[in-house]
This record gives structure tokens, C-alpha cells and sequence, in this order.
């Protein structure tokens, strides 16, 4: 088996976000923790490599809680990714984040269940903080690229991660409205934290499909007709901007403490 190349960026996402880098070659990945969700793509980029990770799979087959979050950062890990991009679909729960817009999300509120979001499991216990989950200097990246390709951007937003694969129920989500929290979703948790416990950076880019359950009322109801077109929208202005995102990121991490070590912090 070709041994995998090196990589110096992460993208979770589907095959339409591979265009930008060109040529592509596939590669198996094994883990400690089982395999990724799928093979992973690398293609060159400028003096970059790119290593691409479709976190339901190619053909969407993985539900949000069967995904094997631990393997999928393992393997991006084990080529050598310092930086992660991590896009996602999500609900808005706030009336002034409409479908279409973009979220660069700083903060997150774990509503999920049973699902494997550590590295450390015994004999050595370690605590991380996850007060600033998303890179800073990634996310002002973000921001400033969004924006100038005309997107409406929000800098900032806490994303409710539910376990799925049901949505919220009416209560649930007026309850999380009601708390101030702009945007939902069923896959960023734990991806965040096991990033973090690694020593990559992660950003995470929210692309707004839809206003969730319990906004019905407040806003125009959302057909499904309206969510797909919406979706395939944001699909192509986040392919728009992938290139110059990644054009602006470093090579050398200066600007934000992602690299640091966790067990520098370990309570044993």
C-alpha cells in the first residue's frame, strides 16, 4: 500500500471542495481508533499539501453520531496537519441569522450523547480547557475572507451541537433560542475538543441552511425546496472562498496557543 504524503491542512468536507487543489490521489489511513470515515484525498496547493476528509463519507452514509470523530483527527494528525477547516450545514436559531449567511463559530454548547470525545481514557488523565475551542487566528482568517467575497458574515456564534439524527423538538429549540445561542447543528462536538487535545487548529465555518423549529412563527416558514436551493448555494460560495482562505493561513503558528501541548496542562 502507497504510504501517505505529508499534509499541512485539514478540510472536512465533500468532493465538491476538492476542485480548487486540482489532481487528487486517495490514501487509506489506519488508527488506533478504527478507520476514518473514508480514504482520504491529498492534492497540492501553492507549496501546500491538502488532505481532504468527507466526515459522513463519500456517498453521505454515516449518521452524525456514528461518525468516527477519534479516527477521522487521528489520521489528519498522523500526516502531519497542524490546521483544520471544518465546515458544516446548520439551523439558525436566531432571526437575524438568516438562511445564507455564514457563521464563524467561537463557541459551542455540547448537547450530545455516548459518543467517544477524548484521547485520554487512563492511565494518564488530562484536562483541557476548552474555553476558546476555535483558533482565533484562524477565525479572524475567516472572517475577513467571507466577507470580502460578499457574504453575509457573522464573526462570532455558539453553536448548539445536538446527538441526532432527529432534529429538536419545538421546546428544544425555543429553549435554546430563548438562552441566545445563534446556530445548530450535529456534528462539530467532539470534533472541536479531539482537535484541540492534538494541538491543531481548528475553525469551524457555518453555513446557515435554514431557521430551526422553534422560529416557526417569528420568521417565514422554510420549505424543503428553499433549504436545498440554500444549500447548494452556500456549497459553492464555501468552494469560492477555500483558496483564499488558505492562501491567508501562516506557515508558521505565532498568533494563538492551539500548538500547545495538552498534557502542559494535565492534572493527574
Amino acid at each position: 500500500m502507497k504510504e501517505a504524503p505529508r499534509a499541512d491542512i485539514g478540510i472536512f468536507g465533500g468532493s465538491g471542495f476538492y476542485s480548487f487543489v486540482g489532481q487528487t490521489e486517495e490514501f487509506s489511513v489506519t488508527t488506533p481508533y478504527g478507520s476514518p470515515s473514508d480514504q482520504i484525498s491529498i492534492g497540492t496547493f501553492g507549496k501546500l499539501k491538502v488532505a481532504f476528509l468527507p466526515r459522513h463519507g463519500k456517498h453521505h452514509s454515516i449518521p452524525p453520531h456514528k461518525i468516527n470523530y477519534r479516527a477521522n483527527l487521528w489520521a489528519m494528525k498522523e500526516l502531519g496537519v497542524s490546521r483544520i477547516i471544518s465546515p458544516c450545514a446548520c439551523g439558525s436559531l436566531q432571526a437575524h441569522i438568516k438562511p445564507g449567511d455564514f457563521v464563524i463559530t467561537d463557541q459551542f454548547v455540547d448537547r450530545t450523547s455516548q459518543r467517544s470525545d477524548t484521547f485520554f481514557e487512563g492511565s494518564k488523565v488530562v484536562h483541557i480547557s476548552a474555553a476558546e475551542p476555535y483558533c482565533p487566528e484562524l477565525r479572524k482568517i475567516a472572517v475577513e475572507v467571507t466577507r470580502n467575497a460578499g457574504i453575509t458574515t457573522h464573526e462570532a456564534g455558539t453553536m448548539v451541537v445536538i446527538q441526532g439524527p432527529r432534529f429538536s423538538s419545538k421546546a428544544e429549540s425555543k429553549w435554546f433560542t430563548k438562552m441566545g445561542w445563534e446556530t445548530i447543528n450535529m456534528t462539530q462536538y467532539p470534533e472541536v475538543v479531539l482537535a484541540q487535545e492534538l494541538g491543531m487548529c481548528i475553525v469551524n465555518i457555518a453555513l446557515v441552511t435554514d431557521y430551526d423549529a422553534g422560529l416557526v412563527g417569528n420568521v417565514p416558514e422554510v420549505t424543503t425546496q428553499e433549504v436545498m436551493a440554500t444549500f447548494k448555494n452556500n456549497s459553492e460560495n464555501l468552494k469560492k472562498i477555500m483558496e483564499p482562505l488558505i492562501l491567508r493561513i501562516p506557515l508558521e503558528r505565532k498568533a494563538c496557543r492551539c500548538a500547545q501541548k495538552p498534557a502542559e496542562g494535565a492534572i493527574s
